[in-house]
């Protein structure tokens, strides 16, 4: 038989000193634990601490996506590269550039022509005087003779070669035997003094010196009209323009004008005479628009036209 004993309950202050035990045991083993974390316990945990960040942050591509400067720029070069390279396929764009590509050589040889009949000058001048004492009116007035030679040569050498830009050629007699009497006359002119039966000692060098106004001359009344015949040869692929835009013209019933029409008929002929050319040995198999325009006296379109109109039919 069990008897309980009975406890009487603690009084205030055994409970206050039993606080007090447990919060100064508490706060002793506290202290144990900070004496614990070292230096070297801190280092390293923030060291394990930022390699997890590290990870974490790695582990995300968006910074590799992020375009840096350089490739910005190039990428901005590129994008105009190919937009440049675009518009060079145009055909407006390519007439534009073979108009200031052929502008800029006219200005390059009309330059070398002046200068070149300037340099002649001179020459002219020299040989004209040097019998001359006094500096008289004859005098001044051989000043004049080079520069109206040259005139009538830059004439002729202008008309030649803006008719070409239209695409036609301008042949004719007198005008070569001007061009040819100008320049052999302005020729003269400058080496009469060095040639070996008009000095005591000759020398090649002062000959050619003096040759080379007059060369250049030559050359720039040579090339011009051939450049620009070329230049008005070339096909920039322009398309007609009409009323109708290319995506409807399906829709609307072809109807040849009268200009058209009288167009196909000139062909037509153009087309049987080139054909006798051809079979008489006077123009090749598959003659180029030039050829064609020479021998036929036509314009370049109309040349053209000829041109494509043997092939297809070679073709078929």
């Amino acid at each position: 038989m069990n008897i309980a004993i009975p406890m009487p309950d603690p009084s205030d202050d055994e409970v206050k000193r039993a606080v007090a035990q447990v919060e100064k045991y508490v706060a002793g083993h506290a202290s144990i634990a900070e004496v614990a974390v070292t230096k070297r316990v801190r280092e390293l945990r923030a060291e394990v601490n930022e390699a997890h960040a590290l990870l974490a942050l790695q582990a995300d591509d968006a910074p590799l996506l992020v375009d840096t400067d350089r490739v910005r720029r190039t990428r901005k070069h590129a994008a105009e590269a190919a937009r440049l390279h675009a518009l060079a396929q145009n055909p407006a764009a390519r007439a534009w550039q073979a108009a200031r590509v052929r502008r800029l050589l006219t200005a390059v040889a009309l330059t070398a022509l002046v200068g070149a009949l300037g340099w002649s000058t001179t020459g002219v001048h020299h040989t004209l005087t040097r019998t001359m004492t006094e500096r008289d009116a004859a005098w001044w007035g051989a000043w004049a003779v080079e520069p109206v030679i040259s005139a009538v040569l830059l004439v002729a050498v202008a008309a030649k070669a803006y008719i070409a830009a239209r695409g036609q050629t301008l042949k004719h007699r007198h005008l070569t035997t001007v061009e040819i009497g100008a320049l052999a006359v302005t020729l003269t002119l400058n080496i009469w003094p060095y040639t070996p039966w008009q000095t005591d000692r000759f020398e090649p060098i002062q000959l050619l010196a003096h040759a080379i106004g007059p060369l250049v001359a030559i050359g720039v009344v040579t090339i011009m009209p051939i450049i620009w015949t070329s230049f008005a040869d070339l096909s920039h692929g322009l398309l007609p323009v009409g009323p109708t835009p290319v995506q409807y013209s399906q829709n609307v019933p072809y109807r040849p004008t009268m200009t058209e029409r009288a167009t196909d008929v000139r062909t037509a002929l153009l087309v049987k005479h080139a054909r006798r050319l051809i079979a008489d040995g006077q123009l090749p198999i598959a003659p180029s628009a030039t050829r064609l325009r020479e021998a036929l006296q036509c314009g370049t379109d109309a040349a053209r036209e000829v041109r494509d109109a043997l092939r297809s039919s070679d073709a078929e």
